[in-house]
């Protein structure tokens, strides 16, 4: 996982508090409101009575963690860090709401009408399911990814981390033995297209 970038919201106090502990934080802490470029937004309570601070908060799709000293709030954000807290609980609270993000993200990948679970390396529909292997799951991705039919060489790079003068054989075979997982389970031949172009869904 790359080092989570955050952006800090609320009094000088807290904000200071954070920037004095930036060299043992798990994160980067960030105070740019003008960027979109972080993962989570770390806000203390007193962020929400600031008009643009709580119009950052509500309109963010970033994580939200709340930290107040209030049991209870009754906004709904993706954590609560109850104040005062230790370190400890600062980098834990923001590590696990990203991992969860992170795992919920990997357990529901929409693939044509299958759906990838990451997590459990399964590929299902309608009830039946088939197990993947880690270099399935590239290939998926990186059809997922790409609109247009890929070349074998282009795959090999990606998956493989060949060069492109590398034999071709491994990516024909795996596709093989993938489009036959598909077609055996899920009567689907033309899961995996393959034109003089290269390779696509």
């Amino acid at each position: 996982m790359h080092q989570l970038k955050v952006l800090i919201l609320g009094p000088t106090s807290f904000s200071s508090t954070l920037d004095e502990l930036k060299p043992f934080l798990k994160f980067n802490s960030v105070n740019e409101k003008n960027s979109s470029d972080y993962d989570v937004i770390l806000f203390h309570e007193d962020a929400l009575k600031d008009k643009v601070d709580s119009r950052l908060v509500v309109n963010s799709d970033s994580l939200k963690v709340c930290a107040s000293s209030k049991k209870k709030l009754s906004n709904n954000f993706d954590a609560f860090l109850e104040l005062p807290s230790s370190l400890k609980e600062v980098n834990a609270i923001v590590e696990n709401v990203a991992a969860k993000r992170i795992f919920s993200k990997n357990s529901s990948i929409e693939i044509k009408k299958y759906l990838l679970n990451k997590n459990e390396k399964k590929l299902s529909k309608n009830g039946n399911e088939i197990i993947l292997t880690e270099k399935e799951i590239q290939l998926l991705e990186l059809f997922l990814k790409n609109k247009k039919p890929i070349s074998k060489k282009k795959i090999l790079s990606s998956v493989w981390n060949y060069s492109s003068d590398a034999d071709t054989h491994t990516v024909e075979t795996h596709i093989y033995r993938l489009r036959k997982k598909i077609n055996d389970k899920f009567s689907d031949e033309k899961f995996i297209i393959n034109t003089k172009d290269g390779y696509s869904f």
